[in-house]
């Protein structure tokens, strides 16, 4: 059976299980912090974080391997993407991606992306030495992803991604693996019209594992040191199922609008709800802008997040040569509290 079938079969089964599964696993608060992996969550590119997140139905190209991997399906030849992020800024997080989509045939679409986070250096300490001074470590939170996206029609576009997920620090480290899949519809006059389905961060437990969960015991009497090695509890990853729809506004042939709606079930946190919107102009400067709400975001006692809603970009990009090479720059910032807001800039190159 050809991998175009298997999508098939894959995508068709992720719209009946969200569908199925979204009143199961609604947003449920008294679950925050039970899953792993939350860098799952984090947004490593730029302008779909304009957005506030809330562009799932009209996402395209390599970014999309984040929200509706179906997008990726709209990729013409091949292309580049670089984002670095300064993450909750003042606390000293950083997080740089990248990411290739390649056309491979008339309809189909692979895509590498890769993900990694730095806390940068932090002071080793132990039992006797509680104040450090004897080295540092470093904390990495990463995940590669590859990706298939396919166009089934004028109207219809699916993909799937599996994720290589690590966490680690210095002597204790985890290792998993997790699948996005999504579909994509287009219809209306001039394909004003999006619809999106996806679901996110699907897999087998983790667990944590290594030097560090040893300990070394003397047994009275004997003096005979034994060395056991503990075992972690197993964590959940952090599903969701994302439901979108946008719908072009032309208002000339230079000058369009995108509105985006978004609902978000989340099997661990509160539920979401987006809205965002994008003016662009000839397609080479476009200025967009969004909100992600849940429920308690307003109201500091209740809230479970630090980042408070709206979010803001900007793309500038511009011909470079006859062969249709594109070249643009992204930024994007959304708000927080506490810290001073999470700046994204970054890179792309449609060759």
């Amino acid at each position: 059976m050809k991998i175009s079938a298997y999508l098939k079969y894959v995508l068709t089964g992720t719209a009946l299980s969200a569908m199925c599964i979204t009143t199961a696993i609604a947003g449920n608060p008294d679950r925050v912090g039970s899953a792993g992996a939350s860098h799952l969550l984090i947004n490593p590119w730029a302008r779909s974080s304009g957005f506030a997140n809330s562009n799932m139905a009209s996402v395209r190209g390599v970014e999309s391997v984040f929200l509706n991997v179906a997008g990726l399906a709209f990729v013409d030849r091949t292309e580049l993407l670089f984002t670095n992020t300064q993450y909750l800024v003042g606390s000293g997080i950083s997080m740089n991606s990248v990411g290739l989509g390649q056309k491979v045939g008339d309809a189909s679409v692979i895509g590498l992306s890769v993900m990694t986070m730095g806390f940068g250096d932090i002071d080793i300490t132990t039992e006797d030495l509680p104040e450090g001074g004897i080295g540092t470590f470093s904390p990495n939170m990463s995940y590669i992803g590859i990706s298939y996206a396919k166009a089934f029609s004028n109207s219809i576009y699916g993909g799937i991604t599996a994720k290589v997920i690590t966490e680690s620090i210095a002597n204790v480290r985890s290792q998993g693996i997790a699948f996005d899949a999504g579909i994509n519809y287009i219809t209306g006059e001039n394909d004003r019209l999006k619809l999106g389905i996806s679901l996110r961060n699907v897999g087998p437990p983790m667990r944590f594992s290594g030097d560090g969960l040893t300990a070394t015991a003397t047994i009275p009497s004997t003096g005979t040191q034994l060395t056991v090695d503990q075992r972690s509890a197993n964590y959940e990853l952090p599903s969701m199922v994302n439901i979108g729809a946008a719908y072009d506004f032309l208002f000339s042939e230079s000058l369009k609008l995108t509105a985006n709606g978004q609902f978000t079930s989340n099997s661990f946190t509160r539920d979401q709800f987006g809205a965002g919107a994008a003016l662009s102009w000839n397609d080479k400067v476009i200025i967009r802008g969004g909100y992600l709400w849940e429920s308690g975001l307003t109201d500091e006692e209740v809230r479970q997040t630090a980042i408070t809603g709206p979010g803001a970009g900007l793309t500038l990009q511009v011909p470079a040569g006859k062969n249709g090479t594109i070249i643009g720059v992204d930024y994007a910032y959304r708000t927080t509290n506490p810290f001073n807001g999470i700046h994204s800039i970054g890179v792309h190159v449609n060759l």
